[in-house]
């Protein structure tokens, strides 16, 4: 279904989506054919921050829930011939949009699109921009606009590997010793000491014990270990150069 101008005149700052309801980006501006005055081109905002701008046909956008829609893939439209909306479209510029897409450019069309105008303006002013402007210029600026995105910025892995360390303790061992008592004849021990002949010969032995070091091992749990994460934030500094339009004054009398 054709659009016209009151159509299109809503759909500047909406959502553009594709053939599959993807969305595309933010409608920015619209261009209108030259000699039908027709809608012809949207202009359209793309990207993390809105930096790419992409022209597309809107012969056949229509209108849905989630915004305008159009008859084209989002990577068609992403990789439309980059151009400046520096004003109107030259004839090359739209020529090599029609290709793109493949549509059909009319050979009697000498002149390109052009930005929606949402009413006239009326006045006494005349300058590089047409003969029906108002007595003001305005001037804009381009904003900083930072964000974050996020990435993957390594892996940590938890190894468990064995190591060898050298041990030393000291433990007290014990050990029998021999040594000879010796003690006199009374009437106590006299009976035990002329039991037997009076000159023998003999031997009497004593079985010596003695403690021994040894060294035993055996595995005990001693912790459990586990990796998880700290989420810190850091201040970073960003800066970019950005651009803002003055106003001179020309005074011919001079």
């Amino acid at each position: 279904m054709a659009t016209t101008q009151n159509d299109v005149l809503s759909w500047r700052g909406q959502t553009l989506i594709d053939a599959h309801d993807d969305k595309i980006g933010t409608i920015e501006d619209i261009y209108l054919d030259a000699d039908s005055n027709e809608p012809e081109w949207a202009l359209v905002t793309t990207g993390l921050f809105g930096t790419k701008q992409s022209f597309v046909p809107i012969q056949d956008a229509s209108e849905r829930d989630g915004g305008i829609r159009v008859p084209f893939e989002k990577a068609t439209v992403k990789d439309a011939p980059k151009i400046e909306p520096d004003g109107a479209l030259s004839p090359q510029e739209e020529s090599n949009l029609f290709r793109h897409y493949g549509r059909e450019q009319d050979d009697a069309s000498t002149r390109a699109g052009r930005p929606l105008d949402t009413g006239e303006r009326g006045g006494p002013g005349r300058d590089t921009s047409g003969p029906n402007t108002d007595d003001a210029m305005t001037l804009s600026e381009e904003e900083l606009r930072v964000g974050t995105t996020e990435r993957e910025a390594g892996r940590v892995r938890l190894k468990k590997y064995i190591v060898e360390d050298q041990v030393t303790q000291t433990v007290p061992v014990r050990r029998e010793e021999v040594r000879i008592e010796r003690e006199p004849i009374t009437d106590a021990n006299r009976g035990d000491a002329l039991d037997g002949p009076d000159l023998s010969e003999e031997e009497h032995e004593v079985v010596l014990h003695a403690e021994e070091a040894v060294v035993d091992k055996k595995t005990v749990p001693k912790e459990r270990v586990r990796l998880d994460k700290d989420v810190t934030t850091t201040d970073e500094t960003l800066s970019d150069t950005v651009r803002s339009e003055r106003v001179d004054v020309d005074d011919s009398r001079r």
